[in-house]
C-alpha cells in the first residue's frame, strides 16, 4: 500500500506519497497562509486525481499539524521523531541536523547522546524572519538571495536576528544612510546563522556531517554559505530537502489506512473544537461607526490645503523608518503638495523625485526655508541643503500645537517607533520611546496583513466590525505569531484576528512603553498621529481603553512633516534658504561606498555619501561611532569620564616581556572593569606575568558564541566566551576568574551583593567552554569586601586549584593591591570634580551616563558617551558621583551594589541645582534586575522634576534610535532653560 506523509508547517503544507518501494512519486509544496485544512484538501484532491480509488496509510506531522490530526482522529508524528526516521532511512551516518522552517527553527544532535534544539514562540532567523527583511528592502526573497551573492563579505554589519522587529532597527538606519542592498542582504543571513547559533546551539558545538533541511536553507545558497563560513564546515542541502519531515510522517510505524478523497471532503470541511478568549466588539453597528468618523472629521477643522504655492513656501521633510514624508505649507500653515510613500530603503531618489516634480509643475515656487526629521535626517539634510535638522519630538510637538494649543499628551505611532511625550507649560517636560523592539508600531500589524495576504488598508476595515476581537495581549511580534494561529486554529475569524491585533498595539504602547497605571495621567488634550492612526480600529481600540476621547489630525501620518515645516518658518529669521534650486536637482548625482576606518580601535564600517560631482560635491559619511573620519578635533573640548576611565585601565592591559614568570590571564569583562587594578596588582606582587584578554569585539563575540549556553543572558556576559577563547590562543594555561557573591561595601544599601550574573557566571564558563588540555581555570568564591579575611581565604581558594602561596606574602601583596583599586576609585571622583567645575565654568550641560562598570567596554556602549559629547555636554559616570551622595531609603529592596550606586547617582542629579545636570541610564538587554532599576531611577528622577531617559543596548551597533533619544533629551533641557529664563 502507498504512503501519504503530509507535513503542516507553520507557514507551508507539504504533502508527498511514497510507492510501495519507498521511492517518493508524488509531492507538494505550497504556502497555506493559515489556511491550512483548505491547503490539505486541495493536496488530497491532487492525490486523488494522480492516484484514483485508492486507499493509502498516512501520517501528519508539522508545528501546526497536531489540532487538526486530533480533531480529524488521524496518527500524528512529532516532527523531531519524523526528522529522526528520514535522516535514518536516507543519511544514517549524519551528525547533526540544522533544520529552518517558516517560523520554526531546530537543531537535531544525532551523534553521541542525542539532543534536540527547537525555538520556543519566537520566529526569530527563521523563514518568517527572512521574508519580512525582504519586504523591508522592497524586495523578493529571491532577489535578496542574489543580492546577498554579490556581497563584500568584509561588509558584513551587525544585525539583530532575535526577532523581526529589532532587526528592523538595526537594517532601516543602514538603508537610509546608503549602506548597499547586496551588503545588506548578506548581513541578514549572517545574523540567522547567529540567531541559530547562539540562540539554539547553547554552548554544544556544530561538527561533523551537517545536514541543512528546510525551506530557508534549501531556497537560499548564500544562508548555507553563511552557516558553512561561520561554523567552518560543508554541510550538506539533501535532495528532496523540503520533504524530510513529510516522509518520516509517512514511514512512521503509527500511520492509519485512509481515502484519501474522503479524507479531503473532510478537511475541507474542518472547523476546530477549540474556543478562544475574545474582547468587546471596537463598533456594536455601522450606525456607532458612522458616528466616530464624524466626529474625527470635525479635528482638522483648522487647517487647509492649498493647490498653488501662496508665497514664500516652507519645506518639511519627515525621512522615517519605513516611509518618506514631505508637505509645504505657507505663512498661514496651510498645507501644499503633501508626499506619503514607503522609502524603499533609500529615501534619496524618492525627495528628489519630489523636487523635480515640485520645479516642474510651479517653476516659479519660492522656498523660503526647508527643515528635515526622521531616521534619514542627516542623508536628507546633506543630499539637498535642506537649512535646519529637527529632531522627530520636537516636529511633531509642534504640528500638534498647531490642532490643539492645549495639548498636554501626544503619542505618535509610526512604522517602528512609538514616541510620547507630555507638555507641561508648553514645555515637552517628559518622553517615552519604544526600545530597540518595533512591536506594537505600523509595521506590526503591515507585517501581519501581508502574511495573512491583505493590504494594510484592507485588513484595517476589516477590523471595524468584527463581532469577537481576538484577545492577544501586547506581545511582541514575533511572539505573537504563534498566538494568532492558535486563534485561527481556534476558529477566530480574520475579521476578528485583525481587531484583535489593532487592540494588541494600543495595549503595547500604553503598558509597555508608556507604563500607565490611570488613564487620567495621560493628559486632558490628547492629540494621536504617526501612520498607525489611520487605521480605525486602532484609533478606536486607543479611545476604548484609555476611556478619553481623542484629537486625530486628517493628516496624522504627515505630522511629522508638517512640523518641520512649520519649524522653518518660524526659524529661517528672514535668512535666505540653501535647498538645492532646480539647476542643481538637474545635475544631482549620489555615489556611495563603504570603507573600513583605521582612526581608532573602533574600526567602523563606514558608509561615504557623495553628492554631486567636483569642488563642490558634498559627502556625508554614516557608520562612525567618533568624529575622526569627520575630520574633526573633538578630544580637545570633550569632558569624558568613559574615555578617561578606560585609558586608567588600559595601561593594566598593556603586553609584558615575556621573562619566564609563571602566567595566569584574566578575561577582561563584567567586573574586571573596576576590580582589574586589584587583581592585576596582586598577581603582580606575587610574581605572577598578568595577561588580560584583547579588546572586545563583534568578531571576538563570534569566536565565543558556539559556547553560550542560553540566549537570554546579557551582551556583556556573553562577550566573555569570546575573552576565554582569545586566551586559550594565546598560549594561556591558567585563567582566573572567580566567584564573587558580594560586591564592595559602600554602605549605600540594605547589603552589597553582585547580580547573579556578575557572581556565578565563572560556574558557566566552566561547564561551557572547552578548557585546552592541561589547562587550569581558577574560578572559586572570594570576595573584596571584607579586607581581613581576604588573604587566608585567597590563599585556601587559590590551594585547591593546587597552587600553594605563602600567607605573609599574600598578605603584602593584597595590601598593595587594595591601595591600587583605592587608587584608581580616587583618580575616577577626582576627575568628575574636575569635570563638573569645567562644565560649570563653560556652561555645559552634564550628563551621567550611568550603568555598570563593563558598560565601559566600546563593544557594549558602542560610543555612545561620544554622541552625547559631540551633543556639547560633558559626561559622567554613576560611580564618579554617587559617592558625593548620603544613603537613603528606596521603595525597592536595595541589596546590589551596582543599583545602589545608580539609585544615589540618580538622587545625586536630581538634588543638584547649580549645574544643568541630567542622568541617562544605560541598560543591557537581557538584564532583568534592571526591570526594578528602571522604574525606582524614573521615580526618583520624576519626583525632582528631572527627565528620565533609558538606552537599551546589546550586540546592535547602528545608534539611529540612540539619536532619536538623546536628541530629545537635549531638546528637553534646552526648553525646560529657555522656559525658566523667560
Amino acid at each position: 500500500m502507498k504512503r501519504i506523509g503530509i507535513d503542516i508547517g507553520s507557514t507551508t503544507v507539504k504533502c508527498i506519497v511514497l510507492a510501495e518501494d519507498g521511492r517518493m512519486i508524488f509531492s507538494l509544496y505550497e504556502r497555506h497562509r493559515s489556511r491550512a485544512s483548505e491547503k490539505m484538501a486541495q493536496m488530497l484532491d491532487s492525490v486523488t486525481e494522480k492516484f484514483p480509488g485508492e486507499q493509502m496509510q498516512i501520517g501528519l506531522s508539522g508545528s501546526a499539524g497536531m489540532g487538526m490530526a486530533q480533531d480529524m482522529d488521524l496518527p500524528f508524528i512529532q516532527e523531531v521523531y519524523a526528522t529522526r526516521l528520514s535522516t535514518r532511512e536516507l543519511l544514517p551516518d549524519t551528525d547533526t541536523v540544522v533544520e529552518l522552517g517558516g517560523e520554526d527553527a531546530k537543531i537535531l544532535f544525532l551523534s553521541d547522546t542525542m539532543e534536540v534544539r527547537m525555538n520556543g514562540s519566537c520566529a526569530g532567523g527563521t523563514g518568517a524572519f527572512i521574508d519580512q527583511m525582504a519586504e523591508l528592502m522592497s524586495v523578493t526573497p529571491e532577489e535578496m538571495e542574489t543580492l546577498a551573492e554579490h556581497a563584500d563579505r568584509s561588509r558584513i554589519y551587525t544585525i539583530a536576528s532575535r526577532c523581526g522587529v529589532f532587526a528592523k532597527s538595526d537594517i532601516q538606519p543602514l538603508l537610509n544612510q546608503g549602506a548597499r542592498k547586496e551588503d545588506v542582504a548578506a548581513s541578514i543571513f549572517y545574523a540567522v546563522v547567529n540567531q541559530t547559533i547562539a540562540g539554539l546551539a547553547q554552548g554544544r558545538e556544530i561538527c561533523g556531517k551537517v545536514l541543512y533541511l528546510g525551506g530557508p536553507l534549501t531556497f537560499f545558497p548564500a544562508l548555507r554559505n553563511a552557516f558553512d563560513d561561520v561554523l567552518h564546515i560543508k554541510g550538506i542541502c539533501p535532495e528532496n530537502s523540503l520533504y524530510f519531515v513529510a516522509r518520516g510522517a509517512a514511514i512512521s510505524p503509527g500511520t492509519k489506512a485512509v481515502d484519501p478523497a474522503d479524507l479531503a471532503a473532510r478537511a475541507r470541511s474542518y472547523q476546530s473544537t477549540h474556543t478562544y478568549p475574545g474582547c468587546r466588539p471596537l463598533f456594536c453597528s455601522k450606525e456607532e461607526y458612522e458616528a466616530f468618523s464624524k466626529r474625527h472629521e470635525k479635528d482638522s477643522g483648522s487647517i487647509k490645503e492649498i493647490s498653488e504655492p501662496n508665497g514664500p513656501m516652507y519645506l518639511g521633510i519627515d525621512a522615517g523608518s519605513t516611509t518618506v514624508k514631505a508637505v509645504l505649507c505657507d505663512e498661514n500653515g496651510d498645507l501644499f503638495h503633501p508626499l506619503y510613500l514607503p522609502n524603499s530603503g533609500n529615501p534619496v531618489p524618492l525627495i528628489r523625485e519630489y523636487l523635480s516634480d515640485l520645479y516642474r509643475r510651479w517653476p516659479e515656487i519660492e522656498i523660503a526655508g526647508c527643515a528635515v526629521t526622521g531616521y534619514g535626517e542627516s542623508i536628507i539634510k546633506n543630499a539637498f541643503c535642506a537649512d535646519i535638522g529637527i529632531v522627530e519630538t520636537i516636529a511633531h510637538y509642534t504640528a500638534a500645537k498647531r490642532f490643539c494649543p492645549d495639548v498636554d499628551f501626544i503619542l505618535d505611532i509610526g512604522g517602528q517607533d512609538i514616541k510620547c511625550f507630555k507638555i507641561r507649560g508648553g514645555v515637552i517636560d517628559s518622553i517615552f520611546l519604544n526600545e530597540a523592539c518595533s512591536s506594537g508600531c505600523g509595521s506590526f500589524l503591515q507585517t501581519f496583513a501581508g502574511v495573512l495576504g491583505f493590504s494594510a488598508e484592507e485588513f484595517s476595515k476589516k477590523a471595524l466590525l468584527a463581532d469577537a476581537p481576538v484577545d492577544l495581549g501586547s506581545r511582541c511580534t514575533v511572539f505573537m505569531n504563534s498566538s494568532v494561529k492558535q486563534a485561527q486554529k481556534d476558529g477566530a475569524s480574520l475579521e476578528n484576528i485583525a481587531a484583535g491585533l489593532a487592540l494588541s498595539v494600543v495595549k503595547n504602547a500604553l503598558y509597555k512603553v508608556i507604563r500607565i497605571a490611570n488613564p487620567s495621567t495621560l493628559g486632558e488634550h490628547i492629540v494621536v498621529q504617526g501612520g498607525t492612526f489611520y487605521n480605525d480600529a486602532v484609533l478606536r481600540a486607543f479611545e476604548q481603553e484609555t476611556g478619553r476621547e481623542v484629537l486625530r489630525p486628517r493628516v496624522a501620518g504627515l505630522m511629522g512633516a508638517y512640523g518641520a515645516a512649520l519649524y522653518a518658518k518660524d526659524h529661517m529669521e528672514g535668512r535666505p534658504s540653501s535647498i538645492i534650486n532646480a539647476e542643481g536637482l538637474a545635475h544631482f548625482s549620489h555615489e556611495v561606498k563603504t570603507v573600513v576606518c583605521n582612526g581608532c580601535s573602533n574600526h567602523c564600517h563606514l558608509t561615504v555619501n557623495t553628492f554631486g560631482k567636483g569642488p563642490d560635491a558634498r559627502r556625508y559619511i554614516a557608520g562612525n561611532r567618533c568624529e575622526k573620519p569627520l575630520g574633526t578635533d573633538r578630544q580637545s573640548v570633550h569632558l569624558d569620564m568613559f574615555a578617561y576611565k578606560y585609558g586608567l585601565l588600559s595601561k593594566y592591559r598593556q603586553e609584558q616581556a615575556d621573562d619566564g614568570r609563571p602566567v595566569i590571564g584574566i578575561p577582561m569583562g563584567l567586573n574586571m572593569y573596576e576590580l582589574l587594578p586589584f587583581w592585576h596588582r596582586l598577581f603582580t606582587e606575587l610574581g605572577y606575568r598578568v595577561v588580560v584578554s584583547g579588546e572586545s569585539s563583534h568578531a571576538l563575540y563570534v569566536r565565543g558564541q558556539h559556547t553560550i549556553p542560553s540566549d537570554t543572558a546579557c551582551y556583556p556576559a556573553k562577550l566573555l566566551h569570546g575573552h576565554m577563547e582569545d586566551l586559550y590562543s594565546r598560549g594561556v594555561r591558567t585563567v582566573f576568574y572567580p566567584c564573587m557573591s558580594y560586591n564592595l561595601d559602600e554602605k549605600k544599601g540594605q547589603n552589597h551583593y553582585n547580580c547573579p550574573v556578575v557572581a556565578y557566571y565563572p560556574t558557566v564558563l566552566e561547564a561551557n567552554v572547552r578548557h585546552p588540555e592541561g589547562a587550569k581555570f581558577i574560578r572559586g568564591f572570594i570576595g573584596l569586601h571584607d579586607r581581613d579575611e581576604f588573604t587566608p581565604h585567597f590563599v585556601r581558594m587559590m590551594g585547591k586549584y593546587g597552587i600553594t602561596l605563602d600567607e605573609n606574602a599574600v598578605r603584602k601583596a593584597a595590601a598593595a593591591a587594595y591601595a591600587e583599586l583605592d587608587g584608581y576609585l580616587k583618580n575616577v571622583r577626582d576627575k568628575a570634580a574636575e569635570y563638573m567645575t569645567l562644565a560649570k565654568e563653560k556652561g555645559m550641560p552634564v550628563i551621567v551616563l550611568a550603568g555598570r562598570p563593563y558598560h565601559l567596554d566600546p563593544e557594549i556602549n558602542h560610543g555612545i558617551h561620544n554622541l552625547v559629547c559631540d551633543m556639547g555636554a560633558a559626561v559622567l559616570t554613576e560611580d564618579s558621583v554617587a559617592w558625593l551622595e548620603n544613603a537613603f531609603k528606596t521603595t525597592v529592596l536595595n541589596q546590589w551594589t551596582y543599583h545602589a550606586r545608580l539609585y544615589s547617582a540618580a538622587r545625586y542629579v536630581a538634588g543638584k541645582k547649580d549645574l544643568n545636570m541630567h542622568l541617562v541610564q544605560l541598560v543591557s538587554f537581557g538584564c532583568g534586575v534592571d526591570a526594578v532599576t528602571t522604574d525606582e531611577t524614573r521615580v526618583i528622577l520624576e519626583h525632582a522634576g528631572k527627565p528620565y531617559t533609558q538606552i537599551k543596548i546589546d550586540e546592535i551597533t547602528n545608534l539611529g534610535a540612540v539619536k532619536i533619544r538623546l536628541r530629545s533629551l537635549f531638546a528637553v533641557i534646552g526648553e525646560s532653560d529657555t522656559g525658566r529664563k523667560e
